[in-house]
């Protein structure tokens, strides 16, 4: 197998990255493409109280642990399966369970702050970032 295209897709909250994924999977058959949400890698907070969890900034970089995303982007590079995390957002917190994700022609990875690390912006092969305006992303957020 050779090494998958990387799409990155990036945006605001609201601004429309899942409907622009959604697109492309309707040109491209569903088997050969690989999607690996930003939210997936949220920290493991497991150290700190509910409480403390809830005050979590979810929108700095800092929230994300971008090590172990560029290692998945790495291994999911040179054809090797991984075990993604699971981030439950009831609980502020990644779930015990993984979700295995194989090596496709194609892996979309989707996120408001994937273009910020320049490992994770290198790694990428396409870059979109999808632009809308504030208050339309907010009026989507509201109705969520």
């Amino acid at each position: 197998m050779k090494s998958p295209i990387i799409i990155g897709i990036a945006g605001g909250t609201g601004s429309g990255k899942s409907t622009v994924t959604k697109e492309i999977l309707k040109e491209i058959t569903e088997k050969n493409v690989a999607i690996i949400e930003q939210d997936s890698y949220y920290k493991d907070q497991s150290n700190i109280s509910f409480e403390e969890r809830v005050k979590t900034n979810y929108d700095h970089p800092f929230a994300f642990d971008n090590e172990l995303l560029i290692k998945h982007l790495k291994d999911l590079i040179n054809c090797k399966a991984i075990e993604k995390p699971i981030y439950d957002f009831e609980i502020h917190n990644r779930k015990s369970e993984t979700e295995k994700v194989e090596p496709k022609d194609i892996i979309i990875l989707e996120g408001i702050l994937i273009l910020f690390e320049e490992e994770i912006r290198n790694l990428l092969d396409i870059k979109i970032f999808v632009d809308t305006d504030s208050d339309v992303r907010v009026i989507r957020r509201i109705l969520r």
